[in-house]
């Protein structure tokens, strides 16, 4: 017998067992629409066991009779009943519900974007600051360039440059063979085959090699950077390298960031050379143009001036990933969650800035005619 009532005139018998297991499912608008006198009893004579649940529900449905005038009426309810019921009775407090369901407040988009913005801009101040205190670093190894840790920052060359050629020389294939099998097609049709080449050309040098070698970079080295600086926020090692006196610019930062300034531009030429090569290719065989007519064309077509733009905007890139990873290494919080939020957060902003920059980079190059 599990949470049992039954009408009987003006009464609601009460037995069985009543748990917070066997009310789970019992609303007190179900007992509300079966009562229609202005006086109810509950009787609790047959009643076997209750706990606070139970007691919880038969308060919440007195507190709606007598909302709605219903007069309540407690019977039969042994000695250890009672003094639970006195008991919750007591410390019992109902919560209205005003809310209006499905009410629109536009104050409170307002007080969100707010606080958003706010929260934006204390992050850039503190990023200003970061990216200040990394220039300052800068000049003082550059006044003493003891400081500087040559083997960290060839370390991070091979960890974040090296080490991540195989993927990069892998996706760039596919792009120069992607771009020009989606393109051969469609000059095919106008007799305009050798226009391949200016298409590949220009397009992979001077916009989508860049672009695609730095967020393959960002997702690869921005989370290793996060990651490896939140490990040593976390285990402390930071706090003790600032105890004995070490500047972590010197020996986290400027490395890392270094390295990618360097390595970026060497991946990114590479980067260039595969895409196209992966363009040469679809060209030969769709098209029939060969690797030697492909290169005459290429030298008459692309400018140098295209491949230099491409490669400028690579250390730039190289920067962003490095100083948005290593701000976001600085701010993890001493939990392990806190590593993986400002990792996503890391490679998130760092492929966002990068597309961003790349965008503002070709409005100004267009707008001044280079």
């Amino acid at each position: 017998m599990n949470a049992n009532f039954k009408f009987q005139k003006d009464k609601i018998l009460i037995f069985g067992i009543w748990n917070k297991t066997s009310i789970t499912k019992l609303k007190t608008h179900d007992f509300l629409s079966k009562i229609s006198n202005t006086q109810c009893v509950f009787d609790f004579s047959d009643l076997e066991e209750i706990d606070m649940a139970g007691v919880r529900f038969f308060l919440a449905l007195e507190f709606d009779l007598k909302k709605n005038n219903i007069s309540v009426l407690k019977q039969g309810l042994n000695s250890r009943f009672e003094k639970l019921f006195q008991l919750c009775e007591k410390n019992y407090q109902r919560i209205e519900n005003n809310i209006k369901q499905n009410s629109f407040d536009f104050k409170k988009i307002f007080i969100s974007l707010g606080i958003l913005s706010i929260n934006f801009l204390i992050i850039l101040k503190d990023f200003i600051n970061f990216i200040g205190a990394f220039f300052v670093a800068l000049i003082l190894c550059f006044k003493n360039p003891k400081n500087f840790r040559f083997v960290s920052f060839l370390y991070h060359i091979e960890n974040s440059a090296f080490n991540a050629l195989p993927i990069v020389i892998l996706t760039a294939m596919l792009i120069g063979i992607v771009l020009a099998y989606q393109a051969a097609y469609q000059l095919a049709q106008f007799g305009a085959n050798i226009f391949i080449v200016d298409l590949i050309g220009i397009s992979a040098t001077r916009e989508l090699a860049p672009l695609i070698t730095a967020i393959i970079i960002a997702g690869r080295s921005a989370s290793s950077y996060t990651a490896q600086i939140g490990v040593m926020k976390i285990t402390d090692e930071i706090a003790a390298m600032n105890t004995m006196g070490f500047r972590s610019f010197d020996f986290i930062i400027i490395p890392r960031i270094m390295a990618l300034i360097i390595s970026m531009p060497l991946i990114v030429a590479l980067s260039d050379a595969v895409s196209i090569l992966g363009g040469m290719i679809i060209a030969k065989i769709n098209l029939d143009i060969s690797f030697s007519e492909f290169i005459r064309r290429f030298k008459e077509a692309v400018e140098l001036k295209q491949i230099i733009i491409g490669l400028a905007k690579a250390p730039m890139f190289g920067f962003l990933i490095g100083a948005i990873a290593c701000f976001n290494g600085f701010k993890v919080k001493n939990t392990t969650q806190s590593i993986g939020i400002y990792t996503t957060k890391s490679v998130v902003s760092t492929i966002f800035w990068v597309i961003a920059f790349d965008a503002l980079f070709s409005i100004i190059l267009t707008m001044a005619g280079i």
